[in-house]
């Protein structure tokens, strides 16, 4: 049995759940080659959220610790596997990221709102255009994905949240950002992406400011959502 995970330092929290289910491995618990116990378990014995647990295991999986195998669970690797990489360098938490962006790009909404140009408006247009001709081509779009959320922060005219929303979108490069984006990402979640980012553009072109928030922080909720739910259903 896991014990309940008590938060006494500043790690990560996806970190501290990854060391106690790979000191767990570690003491004999689980051998090479075992399936771990689902997710819902996990969270459960360690008194954490399941997407937590899911992070968690992604770290693991990126580490060589444990294998992710889609629609069968979590294994246990051979020690032998480890690859020496220290969590630390794995990122920050995806979903604490969605979290800060949807916090950072409301506020960015709504000032590239009040200060939208036609100019800038077809700027955002033509992003979205090369958004879809990447999809028509199987491309991934995330070059024109972080390029309308940096017009859009651009239209603010602070080059401060203009260089937050950059860092805070290219966090999803990191390691466990991008193991999990390979987990749940497909053409079906760009198109839902591509029809949630015309959303944002239709209420910046009617100067509606509560609509631009409003579509802007579902669409990053439903980002996350997507990054959560995916993993879940294939693997939990």
């Amino acid at each position: 049995m896991l014990d309940q995970l008590k938060q006494v330092d500043n790690r990560r929290l996806y970190q501290q759940i990854a060391d106690q289910i790979r000191t767990f491995i570690d003491k004999g618990n689980y051998t090479a080659g075992a399936r771990l116990p689902p997710e819902r378990d996990l969270a459960q014995q360690l008194g954490v959220s399941r997407p937590s647990v899911r992070e968690a295991l992604i770290a693991l999986e990126i580490e060589g610790s444990v294998e992710v195998r889609m629609g069968a669970g979590v294994y246990v690797c051979n020690a032998a596997q480890r690859k020496p990489q220290a969590l630390a360098t794995m990122g920050e938490s995806p979903i604490e990221l969605m979290q800060a962006r949807a916090a950072i790009e409301g506020t960015v909404v709504m000032l590239a709102c009040a200060k939208a140009t036609p100019k800038a408006l077809q700027g955002l247009r033509q992003i979205l255009d090369n958004m879809l001709a990447a999809m028509a081509q199987n491309r991934s779009p995330l070059v024109f994905d972080r390029q309308f959320h940096q017009a859009m922060a651009a239209m603010t005219g602070n080059s401060v949240l203009e260089r937050l929303v950059g860092e805070l979108f290219d966090e999803r490069h990191s390691p466990i950002a991008t193991r999990l984006s390979a987990h749940s990402e497909s053409s079906q979640t760009w198109a839902t992406a591509l029809q949630e980012h015309e959303a944002i553009l239709r209420a910046l072109e009617n100067r509606d400011v509560l609509a631009a928030q409003t579509a802007l922080r579902m669409h990053l909720q439903a980002s996350e959502q997507r990054w959560v739910e995916n993993n879940r259903r294939e693997w939990s």
